[in-house]
């Protein structure tokens, strides 16, 4: 075979299309391979996309534990059977707590937080050093375009993304915890891309004014929906039932009205939608008709209708979203899974345990928010903790507690869209999973994957959240995780008999890839270092036929971003996160102006727990040198490495 013409780095770059770049059609390889010397009859067309896996981190190298490191390679295979390497490397837009340009020719700080009045909130901690707050702690990213972009002054096409900040883990005293007590901002980044190497530079930062959908709380995973919104999240809904003793959801409902009181606990735990203007702002709406759940992350199918989401809490379950309309999530109608029998998460059982679903309710996001509105927890049902001998009232387990309750006569709507967690239950739906975290969806194989970050509480048979029957129960513990994969099909009914209007619905699950605790090794892991620990986000390539993995782990010295391809089930590790900091933001966009991207960010580096004892004294002076003492995080995406690439020979 005729070796091909070396390309120049400039046109290597042109193909393989900026993060990480690869050729997306063979008009694109003849492009290239024309301006070489080629032709276009001759040009080679992508085959495929492979990851070297690079080597963790360790204590012989300090400075690669105590920062973003990338130390693997995409390889390309061609039709030619030839084969181009490309180093990668990571390029942050920015690190929290820096001042951006905001557009207008002034700055605006990166992750500030602020007031249902849009005015900065103040972390007056330390005297002296009064400053807006910041968020360490960056989460779901989308890369998108919208239409006719009207942004000027940009040299090459704009591009956006929009980046949800999930909760500052302390005040700058650090001292004073801040998890869930401010609003969580949310903003979208105007980028200019070069269309020569696919670069993307940071031109303007813009605010999202969240006052019209009551503020957002403790925003996580997200995605890019089919039809190019971001579709955000709000995690560990607040209990109502509770709120008077919840001294978290005070202080939030303090720094965002500035009345502890004020916040109505019915008005988070839903799925925002952020939609990009072409000037680079953007408008915001809650959807308050698709269950207040742990919302973590929302995938959209390709029908643009049903939706599958995770449910990051102890007796989570299985949920999905059926819109009325294409494209149009404010009306629908809501699912819970029943899992049958064989439910296994070790990878040797080949069988999958198969999946029912149970109807919850039809509703409008407008009418479940008037609800949210005008009802009292008491009215929508009566719950208490212990058993109070009566008939009337059902036993159910929920948030990892046993309740008992009555449900309201006439309440079954806002039962099911505003109390979803203990209607589900109450429904017999199984309850039973264990932080249940992102969802992706491989759509030519009409497969679903959801992580469960921890398999162990309500998972395990005998623990005390454990639901005896509802098709959930494993001998022991896997505090390491897996990640399920569901098939998806069409024709499926539920388990009263009603048709459900998708051809997206899951009908099993069983698991694809299974981490392994270990006793701590030398370096601290307690999790075997060379698999995936607690994953958390996950993004599918079609293109790359690859599953990105995030991993949020307390087992792992340094969190991973993985690649685990699934036609050679090849697992690579493809770059390490600061030491106790965790793996999020992740997007893989597939094509942009020709162009390819993964997007990545980080949280809390440097958040200590007992696994670190060994790293801590000689980690800590450094992450606190490269992330304002620890108070900053990266938001940022995968690149090629600024060097030669090289051609090689397959």
């Amino acid at each position: 075979m005729t070796q091909p013409t070396m390309p120049t780095r400039r046109k290597a770059l042109q193909l393989l299309a900026g993060v990480p770049m690869l050729p997306l059609s063979a008009s694109a390889s003849a492009a290239l391979l024309t301006a070489c010397g080629g032709s276009d009859s001759a040009a080679p067309s992508f085959v495929s996309a492979s990851f070297t896996s690079m080597a963790a981190p360790t204590l012989a190298n300090a400075a690669a534990m105590a920062t973003t490191t990338v130390g693997s390679t995409l390889n390309i295979k061609l039709s030619d059977d030839s084969v181009r390497s490309y180093q990668l490397a990571y390029q942050p837009f920015f690190v929290t707590g820096d001042m951006v340009s905001d557009g207008k020719g002034g700055t605006i700080l990166s992750g500030g937080y602020y007031d249902i009045n849009n005015k900065p909130i103040v972390d007056a901690t330390v005297a002296g050093k009064e400053r807006q707050y910041f968020s360490d702690s960056p989460d779901g990213t989308s890369l998108l375009t919208v239409a006719n972009p009207t942004v000027t002054g940009l040299k090459g096409k704009a591009v956006f993304a929009v980046v949800q900040f999930e909760y500052t883990t302390w005040a700058q005293d650090g001292k004073t915890d801040m998890y869930g007590k401010l609003p969580s901002p949310i903003a979208v980044l105007t980028l200019d891309q070069d269309q020569t190497t696919g670069k993307l530079s940071l031109v303007k930062y813009h605010n999202v004014d969240t006052s019209k959908v009551h503020g957002l709380w403790i925003t996580c995973g997200a995605s890019l929906s089919p039809w190019g919104t971001h579709l955000s999240s709000e995690e560990y809904e607040p209990d109502a039932f509770n709120i008077a003793s919840n001294a978290m959801f005070k202080t939030y409902s303090k720094n965002l009205y500035g009345d502890e009181t004020k916040a109505n606990p019915y008005h988070y735990g839903h799925m925002p939608e952020v939609t990009v203007n072409p000037d680079g702002t953007a408008s915001i709406k809650k959807h308050f008709c698709m269950g207040r759940i742990s919302h973590e992350l929302v995938q959209v199918m390709p029908d643009n209708r049903t939706a599958l989401m995770g449910d990051d809490a102890t007796n989570s379950g299985y949920f999905v979203f059926v819109a009325d309309k294409e494209k149009d999530l404010s009306s629908g109608t809501l699912y819970v899974a029943k899992v049958g029998s064989g439910f296994s998460i070790d990878p040797k059982v080949g069988t999958a345990a198969p999946l029912t679903w149970v109807k919850m309710g039809s509703a409008t996001s407008a009418e479940i928010e008037n609800l949210a509105n005008t009802l009292k927890p008491t009215d929508i049902m009566t719950v208490v903790s212990k058993d109070p001998a009566d008939a009337s009232y059902t036993k159910i387990v929920a948030n990892g507690k046993t309740e008992w309750i009555k449900l309201s006569p006439g309440m079954e709507k806002a039962a099911a869209f505003l109390e979803t967690h203990r209607y589900a239950a109450y429904l017999g739906a199984s309850l039973g999973f264990t932080k249940m975290e992102g969802t992706t969806v491989n759509a030519k194989d009409k497969i679903a994957y959801s992580a469960l970050q921890n398999i162990q509480s309500s998972m395990v048979a005998g623990n005390a959240a454990n639901v005896p029957g509802n098709g959930i129960s494993v001998p022991k513990q896997l505090v390491a995780g897996a990640v399920m994969a569901l098939n998806l099909k069409g024709g499926q009914k539920d388990t009263a008999g009603g048709t459900i209007n998708s051809e997206w619905m899951p009908v099993d699950t069983k698991v694809l890839l299974a981490g392994e605790d270990i006793t701590a090794d030398a370096l601290g892991n307690t999790a075997n270092p060379n698999n995936v620990a607690n994953p958390d986000n996950l993004k599918f390539s079609e293109k790359m036929r690859t599953l990105f993995i995030g991993e949020d782990s307390g087992q792992h010295v340094n969190n991973f971003l993985w690649a685990y391809n699934v036609d050679t089930k090849q697992l690579s590790r493809v770059m390490s996160i600061p030491a106790g900091g965790e793996s999020t933001g992740l997007h893989a966009v597939d094509e942009i102006n020709g162009w390819t991207y993964i997007m990545s960010n980080f949280q809390h580096a440097g958040d200590w727990g007992a696994i670190h004892s060994v790293v801590k004294d000689t980690l800590d002076p450094l992450i606190k040198a490269n992330y304002k003492n620890k108070n900053g995080s990266a938001v940022g995406y995968l690149t090629a490495a600024a060097k030669q690439p090289s051609l090689n020979q397959a």
